[in-house]
C-alpha cells in the first residue's frame, strides 16, 4: 500500500483526519455550484462597489490590469467556470502575490464574481453586429495573415505569441483593435502582463530577438521567434533592449483588405475555449526520443526517465562532485513550491530543462541551471473523495515534447513540453471509489504506462498503456485476475474483486528483450486474510509484460497472502551479472519483507534471496523459489510480532545501484512490530485494512546501508535518526553516495566505506529522493524539502 510510515493504520485517527479534512475542504468550497446573482443588475453594482474596496488595487479600474493581470477579457489562468472563480478569490493561488479571501462572505465572492461577468458581457454585446466569414477567416489567419507563425490555437501553430485557443471570450472590437494597432498604448496597458519582447546582443557577437520567458538580475530566459529557447548569463550580454512595440506586425491594414480583417475577426470570435479533442489531432514534433530514452546512459548529463534509465539503477555517471571536494558543496537556487502536502516528486532534466510535480496538479518547467520558471501549469481537481489519502505525486514523464502525469482523481494528463498547455486528459477511474494516481508514468516507444494507486480502499488494481499522442487507452493489465484469468484461482470466492494490489510506483523496461516489469502492491483487506483464503496473486509481486500488449510473460510473488502490508512498490533492477563466465540478465530488488531478491529476468526464474534486515516470517526457499514460511507469521487477532515492520526493510524510496561496486545502497528499517488482524467489511470509497499495527518497544536500527549485489550480504551501515518511507539516496560514478532524510539533512557518504563527508540541513523533512544532472559542465544534485525544490553544485 502507498502509505506513510504505517500511520495510516491508525484507524480511528485517520477516519477523523479524513472526515476533517473534507469538512474543512467543504468550508472552502461555495455552498452553490452556479453563481446565485448571475445578471442580477443590483448584483453588478454591489460587485463593482465590492470590487473597489477588496480587488482594485492590484487589478486596477475596471479591472484592466495594474500590479495583476486584467480580470475584464473574461481569460482566467486558474478557470474560467464560476465555481473557479470562487475558489481562486476564497482560496487565493500559493506561489504568488494573489491572496486567500477566506474571511469574504459567500455572496461577497458572488456578486464580485457578478461584475466581472458584466465587463465581459458589455463586450459581448457588441459582438452582435459583427459579421464575417469563419471559414475565410481561418484561411487567412493561417495563411496570408501569418498568424499561426506566433500563436497557437488549439496545439496547432508557433508558440512565441499568446495562445488564441480562447481568443473569442474578447470582444470583436478588441481583436480587431489589436490587429489593426497593436502598439495602441490603451491596448498595451491591458496586456501589461503579456510577454514583453527583447533584443540582445552578446559579447561574442550573436544577436537574439524574441520574448522574455523568465528573468532576474543575473539570467535571461527568452523564445525567439522560432519557439527556440536561449539561456543567457547577463554577463555574457553586450546589450540587452526592452522593445516598446508589439512583435505583431504593425501593417495589417495595408496587408489585409477591409473583408479578410473582417474574416479573421469571426474566425477568432469563434474560438471559445481550448479544444482538447483538436488538440490530440496536431502533431508535436521534436522533443525527446525513444532512442535517447533507451540509450541514457550515454546522456548523464540528463535524466530522463524517473528511476534516471529504463533499468531501474537511478544512479548518476556523472563524476565532478567528489569525495576530495563535496564538502565545497552549495545550494545554488530554490524553487517555492507551497501546497497543502510535502513535495514527493524527482525531477527530470532534459537539455537543461527541467520537468517536476509540484504539489497534486501542478507541474513546473524550470532552467536547470538557473532554478528560473519557464512555464508552470495548474489543474484543480475535479472530484475530491472525503476519504482521499496521501495526497502527493511522484513525478513525471516525458516523451517528444509531451509531459505526462497523473491526478488525485485518477486523471492521466499530457502536457506540450514547450508551454505547459494541456493536449488531452484521460480519465482512468472514479476517485469516489479509492482510485488515484501518485507515480511517475514510463514512456516506451509510443504508449505511456501508468499503474493505479489506491490500494488501501479494497480497489482492483491494474497497470495501463495509453497512446502519446491522444490518450487513448490502448491496454490494460489487471494486477487482481478475474474469473476465467490466470490467478483467480488464489483468491477465495469473490474476494478477488476488492484485492487491491495497487501499481503506483514506476516500473523498469528490458528494451533488449522488450519486456516490461512492474511491481504490484499487497492484497486487500491489508491485515485479515481470512477473507481472502490463498496466495492472492498478483499482489506483493513482479509482473514481466509485453509493452506491446499487456500480456503477461513470468511473475514471481516474493509474499504470498501477505498480512503485513509488505506490498513489493520497490524498485525493480535490471542488470547483467557474470557467473563461472557466463552472463546472467538478472532482476533485483530489496523487499519491503526484509529479503534482497536476484531473479532471472528473462524467465522469472529464483536465483538467491538473502535478508538485509532482521526478519521472521521466512526459513527459507523452496526449489521453485517458494518462501518456506515460519509458524505464525502471518497476523491474528490476538497479535503477532514478526520482523519486519510494516514499512519494511526498504520501502519505496529509491535505493541506487552501482554496478562498477557492485553494490545497491538502500535506506532501510531494521525492527520488528506486532500485526492485529480484525474484522473488516468492505464500503465502496473507504479504507479497507482488517486489523492494526501493535508498535513494539525495542531498538530501531535504521539507516541507509551497502548491499554487495552478489552475495547479499550487507557490507556496512550508516546510521540514521530519522528514516521515512520516501526519502531515497543517489550513488554517483565519482564515489560519493548522497541520502536524504526526514529529519531533513541532505548526506554525502563514501560510497566504499560508508564515511560521512558532507551534510547540509534544508529545514524541512525530506520526502523524495535525489538525482544529478549537469549543464554547461557543471554537476548539480537536486532534491525537494518540505516544499522548496533545490539544486546544490560546487562553487564556480
Amino acid at each position: 500500500m502507498d502509505n506513510r510510515l504505517g500511520v495510516k493504520w491508525a484507524l480511528g485517527a485517520a477516519i477523523c483526519l479524513s472526515v476533517a479534512t473534507a469538512i474543512a475542504q467543504r468550508a472552502e468550497m461555495p455552498d452553490r455550484v452556479k453563481n446565485p446573482f448571475a445578471g442580477n443588475p443590483a448584483a453588478v453594482n454591489a460587485g463593482k462597489e465590492l470590487y473597489a474596496q477588496t480587488c482594485q488595487a492590484c487589478h486596477g479600474g475596471e479591472a484592466r490590469g495594474d500590479r495583476g493581470p486584467s480580470l475584464a477579457s473574461g481569460n482566467f489562468k486558474h478557470g474560467g467556470e464560476d465555481n473557479d472563480l470562487f475558489q481562486t478569490i476564497r482560496t487565493g493561488v500559493p506561489g504568488t502575490q494573489m491572496p486567500a479571501f477566506s474571511a469574504l462572505p459567500t455572496d461577497t465572492i458572488w456578486r464580485i464574481i457578478t461584475y466581472l461577468r458584466s465587463l465581459n458581457a458589455d463586450s459581448a454585446a457588441m459582438d452582435k453586429i459583427v459579421a464575417g466569414d469563419v471559414t475565410a477567416g481561418e484561411k487567412t489567419f493561417w495563411g496570408k495573415g501569418g498568424c499561426g507563425s506566433c500563436h497557437e490555437v488549439n496545439s496547432r501553430g508557433g508558440s512565441v505569441g499568446p495562445d488564441l485557443s480562447a481568443a473569442g471570450t474578447n470582444s470583436a472590437a478588441y481583436l480587431q483593435s489589436v490587429i489593426l494597432n497593436p502598439n495602441d498604448p490603451a491596448l498595451r496597458r491591458r496586456r501589461y502582463f503579456a510577454p514583453s519582447p527583447v533584443s540582445v546582443k552578446t559579447k561574442n557577437g550573436q544577436s537574439v530577438r524574441g520574448i522574455i520567458r523568465s528573468e532576474d538580475s543575473y539570467n535571461l530566459l527568452l523564445t525567439d521567434l522560432n519557439g527556440e529557447l536561449h539561456r543567457f548569463d547577463k554577463r555574457d550580454l553586450l546589450e540587452e533592449h526592452i522593445e516598446s512595440q508589439s512583435l505583431m506586425p504593425a501593417n495589417y491594414a495595408q496587408m489585409l483588405s477591409a473583408s479578410e480583417i473582417e474574416n479573421t475577426v469571426a474566425y477568432l470570435k469563434s474560438l471559445k475555449a481550448r479544444d482538447l479533442s483538436k488538440t490530440i489531432q496536431v502533431e508535436v514534433p521534436g522533443g525527446l526520443s525513444f532512442d535517447r530514452l533507451r540509450n541514457a546512459q550515454v546522456e548523464p548529463q540528463n535524466w530522463m526517465t524517473y528511476w534516471g534509465n529504463y533499468q531501474g539503477h537511478h544512479f548518476s555517471a556523472l563524476d565532478q562532485i567528489t569525495p576530495a571536494n563535496v564538502q565545497q558543496l552549495q545550494a545554488r537556487w530554490s524553487v517555492q513550491m507551497p501546497g497543502s502536502s510535502i513535495l514527493e516528486s524527482t525531477p527530470l532534466v532534459i537539455d537543461g530543462t527541467m520537468y517536476t510535480s509540484g504539489p497534486p496538479g501542478q507541474v513546473f518547467a524550470i532552467d536547470a541551471q538557473t532554478g528560473l520558471q519557464i512555464w508552470k501549469y495548474e489543474r484543480r481537481q475535479k472530484v475530491v473523495s472525503p476519504y482521499q489519502i496521501n495526497p502527493f505525486n511522484r513525478g513525471v514523464a516525458v516523451l517528444g515534447n509531451r509531459v505526462f502525469f497523473g491526478t488525485l482523481d485518477a486523471t492521466l494528463v499530457a502536457l506540450d513540453a514547450r508551454t505547459g498547455r494541456q493536449l488531452w486528459e484521460t480519465q482512468m477511474a472514479d476517485t469516489l471509489q479509492g482510485y488515484t494516481l501518485t507515480g511517475a508514468p514510463l514512456a516506451i516507444k509510443d504508449k505511456i504506462i501508468v499503474g493505479i494507486a489506491g490500494g488501501e480502499f479494497g480497489i482492483r488494481g491494474f497497470i495501463d498503456a495509453y497512446d502519446a499522442a491522444t490518450g487513448k487507452r490502448l491496454w490494460r493489465f489487471y494486477t487482481i485476475p478475474g474469473p476465467g484469468e490466470f490467478g483467480n484461482h488464489s483468491w477465495s470466492g469473490d474476494s478477488w474483486k476488492h484485492g487491491s494490489g495497487g501499481a503506483w510506483l514506476t516500473g523498469s523496461y528490458d528494451p533488449d528483450s522488450d519486456t516490461l516489469y512492474w511491481a504490484v502492491g499487497n492484497p486487500g483487506p491489508g491485515l485479515n486474510a481470512s477473507v481472502r483464503a490463498g496466495d492472492n496473486l498478483f499482489t506483493c509481486a513482479v509482473v514481466a509484460l509485453d509493452p506491446a500488449t499487456g500480456k503477461r510473460k513470468w511473475h514471481y510473488q516474493f509474499t504470498p497472502g501477505d498480512t503485513h502490508d509488505w506490498d513489493a512498490n520497490e524498485d525493480l533492477v535490471l542488470t547483467n551479472r557474470t557467473v563461472k563466465g557466463e552472463t546472467q540478465k538478472v532482476l533485483m530488488q530489496a523487499d519491503r519483507n526484509g529479503m534482497f531478491y536476484v531473479l532471472d529476468r528473462t524467465n522469472g526464474t529464483f536465483v538467491f534471496a538473502q535478508p538485509y534486515v532482521k526478519q521472521t516470517w521466512n526459513l527459507g526457499f523452496q526449489a521453485d523459489g517458494s518462501p518456506i514460511l515460519a509458524p505464525g507469521w502471518k497476523s491474528s487477532p490476538e497479535g503477532n510480532t514478526v520482523y519486519p515492520s510494516l514499512v519494511g526493510g526498504s520501502n519505496w524510496q529509491s535505493p541506487s545501484y552501482d554496478a562498477a561496486r557492485s553494490s545497491l545502497f538502500v535506506a532501510a528499517r531494521d525492527s520488528g512490530m506486532g500485526y492485529r488482524s480484525g474484522p473488516v467489511t468492505y464500503e465502496a470509497g473507504r479504507q479497507y485494512m482488517g486489523g492494526s499495527p501493535m508498535f513494539i518497544p525495542g531498538e530501531d536500527k535504521s539507516g541507509v546501508m551497502a548491499i554487495d549485489t552478489n552475495t547479499g550480504a550487507v557490507k556496512w551501515k550508516f546510521p540514521l535518526a530519522r528514516l521515512s518511507a520516501s526519502a531515497g539516496v543517489l550513488a554517483t560514478a565519482s564515489g560519493v553516495l548522497f541520502v536524504c532524510t526526514t529529519e531533513g539533512n541532505l548526506i554525502a557518504l563514501d560510497s566504499q566505506s560508508g564515511k560521512s563527508l558532507w551534510h547540509f540541513q534544508t529545514g524541512a523533512a525530506i520526502a523524495s529522493s535525489p538525482m544529478s544532472y549537469s549543464v554547461a559542465g557543471k554537476q548539480f544534485i537536486a532534491v525537494s524539502a518540505g516544499n522548496v525544490l533545490y539544486s546544490f553544485a560546487l562553487p564556480d
